[in-house]
């Protein structure tokens, strides 16, 4: 079956490198499920001060010339990428100077959802290094982002979607966004609610399971009614969360996770979960923010 979709785009941020195309490939056929057109942007980053008072060309406009001419022929080369990867997809490409996270935070105002590239969180480099771009994009995007891990994993049959439900209200978009999702690829959804083992004996851990039966039973009870035709697994798991989910994305082709919505320190924002599963799910994570519906 097909989900209905209204026709905001789908935005994915270009990485000059033509080795890493998976984030590309991801947004293409993303945008081509969907039938919404695809915006590519690729940010050159601050630019310097030209000198205006001598014939003779600085060199520092010299290379601001130079990096906007390899701008230019990345981007096209992104674009002959997708157009012959989904030849019937819209797609567009947009080259602008600027910071990328606040580039892409605007352009997210009017997209269906961002699309990026997990190059930048290897679990050498950290969350928070300079380079990344994710975490900070995440924590201010008005729509849902994806972050696609290099290289590709390896999915199974029958294919799968995961989403973490902890039943609170930023779950709630996450859940509708993976019905969606699953609907789109014809594949089953596995909603995961993880609760931690307490220390107070067996009373407790029974009365725990019993608690994340029901929110979990809550929580996705008639969110599926616009997706009949996916197939959902409860599963209720104990222990850490970011463990749990990680290992249940091994082959998953997506793991959808809420976020708690945006605004100040990014780290301390999105939360432990969101940035612990983006360190270590091997699939594509897809983090909806609080109040951005399904794409």
């Amino acid at each position: 079956m097909s989900v209905p979709s209204d026709r905001r785009p789908i935005v994915a941020g270009v990485d000059p490198d033509p080795g890493k195309r998976m984030a590309l490939a991801w947004a293409a056929d993303e945008a081509a499920r969907r039938r919404v057109p695809l915006r590519l942007v690729l940010a050159e980053g601050v630019p310097t001060t030209g000198y205006r008072g001598s014939r003779d060309l600085p060199s520092w406009e010299e290379w601001n010339r130079t990096r906007h001419v390899a701008g230019e022929a990345a981007l096209k080369s992104a674009v002959d990428f997708v157009e012959a990867r989904q030849p019937g997809t819209e797609v567009s490409g947009t080259l602008a100077e600027g910071d990328p996270v606040w580039l892409l935070g605007e352009q997210s105002k009017d997209a269906s959802a961002v699309v990026l590239g997990s190059w930048h969180l290897s679990r050498r480099r950290g969350l928070m290094s300079r380079a990344s771009v994710a975490l900070p994009v995440l924590a201010h995007s008005h729509c849902p982002v994806v972050v696609v891990p290099e290289p590709e994993h390896v999915t199974q049959e029958p294919a799968y979607v995961v989403v973490g439900v902890d039943g609170s209200e930023h779950s709630v978009a996450a859940v509708d966004l993976a019905f969606e999702e699953a609907a789109l690829r014809g594949a089953r959804l596995r909603a995961l609610y993880v609760w931690s083992p307490g220390l107070l004996g067996v009373m407790d851990e029974a009365a725990a399971r019993l608690e994340g039966r029901r929110l979990l039973s809550e929580i996705v009870a008639g969110r599926g009614a616009a997706c009949p035709d996916v197939e959902l697994r409860h599963e209720l798991v104990s222990g850490h969360p970011v463990e749990k989910l990680a290992e249940a994305s091994e082959h998953a082709l997506a793991l959808v996770v809420g976020s708690r919505g945006r605004g100040g320190f990014a780290g301390m924002l999105l939360g432990s979960v969101s940035q612990g599963v983006l360190r270590h799910a091997h699939c594509p994570v897809i983090v909806v923010p609080r109040g951005a519906g399904p794409a």
